[in-house]
């Protein structure tokens, strides 16, 4: 039987979760479990989901302060609305 070409290797200790993240109900320390995401960032994801009323897809995260174009491709399989 061949493995699986595809799928996390390892223990994954330090691969961040492993379910996507909710953008409208994580907390900041949540958030910052995200790679590339600290508290600061974490709490610009919160300050964005309080003042527009929650996230309503993935893609608005590249309207949060701090939120370039790399950081929003390693972010997207991991979070969801």
């Amino acid at each position: 039987a061949a493995a699986a070409p595809a799928g996390p290797a390892g223990t994954g200790a330090a691969a961040g979760p492993t379910a996507p993240v909710s953008l409208n109900t994580a907390t900041v320390d949540q958030l910052d479990t995200l790679p590339g995401v600290g508290p600061v960032l974490a709490q610009h994801i919160v300050d964005y989901r309080t003042r527009n009323g929650g996230f309503r897809s993935v893609d608005e995260l590249r309207e949060v302060n701090g939120i370039g174009d790399r950081r929003f491709a390693d972010l997207r399989d991991l979070v969801r609305p």
